[in-house]
């Protein structure tokens, strides 16, 4: 019997979900007044960006690596939105705060270039600020996760080059990746293993994506997807602690042929991998033994940065 479908980004079921307060441009409201214009950019025209962050013990995990990459990228399109890093900060804790939160949380973060005064593409029609908008959850990755694994099924939908839509923003143009996700569960798998233009290994729609092969870690030069903080951060582990890790080009050829193979990402950190296009990876789904070792370290860092935040606002 085939199992059923799952993602990266499953999450246990939370009733408290459906009473949440969000922040909308200023105010926290409850979820069912949270609402931006149909006139947004956004909404419009995918004309922003979004960050995830993870609440742990009352701090956001990495937050600093997140801020980076969101201001990074909003200098780049020319959105300015009036405020810097401790701004953000204090409207996501007090979100959180609004929904009493200290951990188990994730937050998506989105900025727009705002309201439009006329229903079309120009820039300049977005003349009455930005819009920012801040979704705190309650939410735990599903055990099943760990467990047993995502498939993944290679699609004909590719990450693009620089000069069409430089895969490094963090966008809220998605349809990219929401078309490679439906190529992948129209495949009968969970979601995408994605090409770069030159046919190698990338990245799935969601998450970033590794490989395992004879002790060494492989991952994608990085030129054609979403520089993941927890990308960064699991190579840089390996690294520090002594596992062989590389940026590189590798075909599917390599990747069929891995001892073990996970996706990274802020929501779920290390996700193993059980299948690529109905081929088994490892002897066993779900994670094997460097997947472990990495996921740990990971764990580690995470408590690590949490307490020297703790610290630098004491």
């Amino acid at each position: 019997m085939r199992q059923p479908s799952q993602s990266a980004h499953d999450s246990q079921v939370d009733a408290r979900n459906e009473t949440i307060n969000i922040y909308v441009n200023g105010d926290i409201l409850p979820k069912e007044e949270a609402v931006v214009s149909v006139y947004d950019s956004g909404f419009m025209l995918g004309d922003g960006m979004w960050e995830g962050l993870r609440l742990h013990d009352g701090e956001w995990a990495f937050f600093d690596d997140h801020m980076d990459r969101l201001f990074n990228s909003l200098k780049s399109v020319s959105i300015d939105i009036g405020t810097g890093p401790s701004g953000i900060r204090d409207i996501l804790d007090r979100t959180a705060a609004a929904n009493g939160m200290t951990g188990d949380a994730h937050c998506r973060l989105m900025v727009t270039r705002g309201r439009k005064a006329k229903p079309f593409q120009h820039p300049s029609l977005s003349r009455f600020g930005p819009t920012i908008v801040a979704i705190v959850e309650h939410s735990r990755p599903v055990a099943s996760l760990k467990g047993r694994g995502v498939r993944l099924a290679t699609v004909p939908q590719v990450r693009g080059l620089p000069m069409s839509q430089d895969p490094k923003y963090n966008s809220h143009s998605k349809l990219n990746c929401v078309i490679a996700c439906l190529q992948a569960e129209q495949a009968g798998a969970d979601e995408a293993l994605m090409l770069d233009p030159h046919g190698f290994v990338n990245t799935t729609n969601a998450c970033n994506f590794f490989i395992v092969r004879r002790g060494e870690v492989w991952t994608s030069t990085g030129d054609y997807c979403m520089n993941g903080v927890t990308r960064r951060k699991v190579i840089d582990l390996c690294r520090e602690n002594g596992t062989p890790v590389f940026e590189k080009n590798y075909s599917l050829y390599e990747a069929y042929g891995a001892d073990e193979a996970f996706l990274t990402g802020t929501f779920g950190a290390l996700t193993p991998v059980a299948e690529i296009d109905g081929k088994p990876i490892g002897e066993d789904e779900g994670a094997g033994p460097v997947t472990r070792h990495i996921g740990e370290l990971y764990s580690d860092l995470i408590a690590l940065n949490v307490a020297e935040q703790k610290a630098a606002r004491r």
